[in-house]
């Protein structure tokens, strides 16, 4: 399994200030964990948009503090985002201990094709996107790929109680979740009806106080601190 790194340094500037930290190429962050007291961080924006363009909420992640001797294993847990250009604001890292298990949500994935989709007799319905598990940070997964090739019939559906994972790996979801079924194309008829255009009425004008981009991006910051 790749191994990935990320640097960070202290941080001491706090609430409405840390746009001055943006404004210099820098992402306000925190670390923290069951055994830690939360720690401020501050990452280099390009290096972080590197790393997440490449990982997922499971992926470990080696992160070096500046000040500290050793290297922490964190998760990505949360990523706050400007709403227009996608820039990350915020960044929440877990610590995680490698002997202790952890509670995460793992994304569904789906492979192959239905033949009673390919025949165009059924449409494919998603269900659950994500499968609770539990399992110690070593046996952590990417995914949970699903075989829809399966389901050759119409109605026949894929649970959570179907999947089949690695004895290391606790499924915490419900077995009767649904993830995948099979529904059988409803023919729909269309009845033609003729159009009744009613006598075109004044349009009603309504005055709209217009925002400078700047300060609409500057709300958006101060959501995500």
């Amino acid at each position: 399994m790749e191994e990935y790194t990320l640097n960070a340094q202290p941080r001491t500037i706090t609430g409405k200030q840390v746009r001055q930290l943006r404004r210099q190429g820098l992402v306000p962050g925190v670390v923290y964990g069951h055994h830690i007291d939360p720690m401020a961080v501050q990452i280099d924006e390009l290096a972080l948009q590197q790393l997440l363009r490449r990982v997922g909420g499971n992926q470990l992640i080696k992160l070096q503090v500046a000040d500290d001797d050793a290297t922490r294993t964190v998760l990505l847990r949360e990523v706050q985002r400007e709403p227009i250009k996608r820039r990350p604001l915020h960044v929440d890292l877990y610590e995680v201990v490698m002997t202790e298990r952890i509670r995460t949500e793992i994304p569904v994935i789906f492979t192959g094709t239905s033949p009673a989709v390919e025949s165009g007799e059924g449409l494919l319905q998603h269900g659950a996107e994500t499968v609770e598990v539990e399992c110690l940070p070593g046996n952590l997964i990417q995914s949970i790929e699903i075989d829809v090739s399966r389901l050759t019939e119409l109605d026949q559906e894929i649970t959570v109680g179907d999947l089949q994972l690695r004895d290391e790996i606790e499924i915490l979801s419900d077995p009767a979740t649904p993830l995948a079924r099979v529904l059988p194309v409803q023919e729909e008829v269309i009845e033609e009806v003729e159009e009744v255009v009613p006598e075109a009425a004044p349009a009603a004008e309504a005055e709209v106080e217009a925002v400078p981009a700047e300060e609409a991006e500057e709300a958006a910051e101060e959501a995500g601190e």
